[in-house]
């Protein structure tokens, strides 16, 4: 009976190392809520009271969809706060129905094709000699490159956003959070 107990004991710390070594990936809190890998960037952001912006501006560029979809996408999040800062009326504008393909357009500068964590971004910023460029979902340039230990974006009409969250693990891409919109030419 003895021997049943510590092959019992044996077995479950197996089991429970297998398990906590196979979620390589965390969860992060974002917006007060927590970011869960099991789930899609909408069923995340929703949670986030940080990006109720971002969120109604997908839903009225009609997104949900696509950011369901299987990807991967790399995501630079603007919060609230970051749309904030656009000269006053910029998102009611674009939210009206009649700017729907330049709010798509918008949005879509912010999605990179594929899942670039930090760890790939620092690579391709090293690979590009301090600068990586990527293709924008909407047909654009961003760059990224390192101001002392911050990630930050370079957009095509030289705005700047910083990384303040960075590998938000989705099971459809990574969500990076950022401190600016950025903006295509």
């Amino acid at each position: 009976m003895k021997t049943f107990k510590y092959a019992a004991a044996a077995l479950s710390m197996f089991f429970f190392c297998i398990v906590s070594f196979a979620q390589k990936e965390k969860t992060v809190e974002v917006g007060g809520a927590a970011m869960y890998p099991s789930k899609d960037i909408i069923e995340n952001a929703v949670n986030s009271k940080d990006h109720t912006t971002l969120v109604a501006a997908v839903k009225a560029a009609g997104l949900v969809e696509t950011l369901k979809g299987d990807g991967p996408f790399t995501v630079f999040a603007p919060t609230n706060a970051a749309f904030d800062m656009l000269p006053a009326g910029t998102v009611e504008s674009l939210l009206k129905a009649e700017n729907k393909p330049m709010l798509s357009k918008v949005l879509t500068y912010h999605v990179v094709a594929g899942r670039l964590d930090s760890k790939e971004l620092a690579k391709w910023i090293k690979k590009g000699n301090g600068t990586a460029e990527l293709s924008t979902v909407s047909g654009g340039k961003l760059w990224v490159m390192m101001n002392g230990k911050d990630v930050v974006l370079k957009d095509e009409k030289g705005g700047m956003a910083k990384v303040t969250i960075s590998d938000v693990y989705q099971k459809n891409g990574v969500i990076h959070v950022i401190d600016h919109v950025v903006m295509p030419k």
